[in-house]
């Protein structure tokens, strides 16, 4: 008795001083080098800079909806716990930041702490955002509080249930995920890296769609020093392939020439943008300085590739070809379908036309598990139309959701995910009704959020 009575004392010690402990952890706000500063009137080369930052941070990507003025939030974000919604960041005093001084919008960007010391869910990027120079956050908030008009547009209440809207544990979360501190240069590297590292692992946050997530949601990696680093991951019905030298799931295939191609058009050889990707390219990539996308590109090509999780490397096999021949088709469930539906933009071989319409034949998505989420995503719902210099995409993929059955989509999926050296998995009907249950038909319009 004496020992149980001495076990829940222990117990009852501990809950104490773990209890005042992430107390104290979540009324800490964390400091800004702008406390007690007030920012002299900004002049437009400041404001400019501040707009280009907010380019390469891609702001408006979730902070700005169709039909809306610009950056007035709204936009829903679905979690395993219900759904959060983007916050109004014009300079609205009421619904907006208006109200924000340098270091609440310091704190809010770097941390992840709103004003009255309340903490922002991590779908605000602010893990990435830490990296951020004191500089570009400057000249941010220059941007905000005196070029983007005040829109006074409260958005919905994020409808996550208590006790599971408690904010105060993501103090703790913060303490153990995120790593605070402005990016500094690698001496090791030249300049060009260090510029693109900057703004991959700063505000381009490409490692919140491309680095595996943790058991609670956590980036398993915020830089190039862990091999998990962009990796690749599956996000929001999405899989983002990896961004390392991996030559079946990441870009080892693809030249740094490949890659600045890329990321200035929206396409080259390998891969056309599509998915949340086409979002990217549409309203932030495609702005940015030729000098960032080639440093971006040579930072990228930098880092190595996983040979123990990418296999053995691709080969193209042509015995798949076979089974599309009008007398053999029926023996290949899917295959019939694929020469119905796909061949004519995709091609009887599965190479894609050149730029334009991509090849299946050893995408990314074909070659791992996890790429049937975007698999079976793109055939149901399509993809946005890619719009370059203002000039939308002709070939934009059509969503088949009205069209095909689940298991018609799934043994389609299984033909390609099988065929010219693929070996992506199989996909069941049951993934399928899933996908189709939780997703709806990508966009046929034209859209491009305005940020002024």
């Amino acid at each position: 008795m004496k020992t149980s009575r001495k076990i829940l004392f222990g117990i009852g010690i501990l809950v104490i001083v773990f209890g005042g402990f992430t107390a104290w952890i979540a009324t800490r706000t964390p400091a800004s080098p702008f406390a007690g500063v007030t920012p002299a009137r900004p002049d437009q080369a400041m404001m400019d800079r501040g707009a280009y930052v907010a380019r390469t941070a891609d702001c408006v990507a979730c902070h700005g909806m169709a039909g809306e003025p610009a950056f007035s939030g709204g936009l829903e974000m679905p979690t395993p716990m219900g759904s959060i919604y983007a916050s109004n960041i014009t300079p609205d005093k009421q619904t907006g930041i208006g109200n924000f001084s340098l270091a609440d919008f310091d704190r809010a960007i770097r941390h992840g702490v709103a004003p009255d010391g309340h903490r922002l869910y991590p779908a605000m990027p602010y893990p990435s955002y830490a990296k951020l120079s004191d500089g570009d956050v400057q000249a941010l908030y220059a941007f905000f509080m005196n070029a983007v008009p005040a829109a006074n547009k409260a958005p919905p209440q994020s409808d996550i249930p208590w006790p599971l809207n408690m904010r105060w544990p993501l103090a703790l979360w913060n303490l153990v995920f995120t790593d605070p501190g402005s990016y500094r240069n690698d001496p090791g590297h030249d300049a060009t890296w260090n510029r693109g590292a900057y703004l991959v692992e700063g505000p381009g946050h490409c490692g919140a769609c491309h680095t595996p997530r943790g058991l609670l949601m956590n980036e398993k990696a915020l830089g190039s020093g862990s091999s998990k680093f962009l990796a690749g991951g599956v996000l929001d019905g999405w899989f983002a392939p990896s961004l390392r030298g991996d030559h079946n799931i990441g870009l080892g295939r693809w030249s740094e020439a490949d890659l600045f191609r890329f990321l200035k058009t929206g396409r080259n050889r390998h891969a056309v943008v599509y998915g949340s990707m086409t979002d990217a390219f549409n309203n932030s990539l495609q702005y940015m300085r030729d000098s960032d996308l080639a440093a971006i590109a040579h930072y990228l090509k930098s880092l190595p590739g996983n040979p123990g999780n990418d296999g053995a490397p691709w080969k193209y096999d042509s015995s798949a070809n076979a089974a599309l021949k009008i007398g053999n088709r029926s023996a290949h469930p899917g295959a019939q379908t694929y020469m119905a539906k796909c061949s004519f933009c995709h091609g009887a071989d599965g190479r894609g036309q050149g730029e334009w319409i991509p090849p299946l034949a050893g995408s990314a998505a074909s070659l791992t598990k996890d790429g049937k989420s975007s698999a079976i995503n793109v055939t149901l719902n399509g993809s946005p139309r890619v719009v370059a210099q203002g000039v939308p995409d002709g070939y934009r993929m059509p969503p088949f959701r009205n069209q095909l059955s689940d298991k018609e989509v799934a043994d389609l999926l299984d033909f390609v995910r099988s065929s010219w050296g693929n070996r992506g998995g199989a996909v069941s009907s049951g993934d399928v009704a899933d996908m189709r249950k939780r997703t709806t038909p990508a966009s046929s319009q034209v859209i491009l959020l305005q940020m002024r």
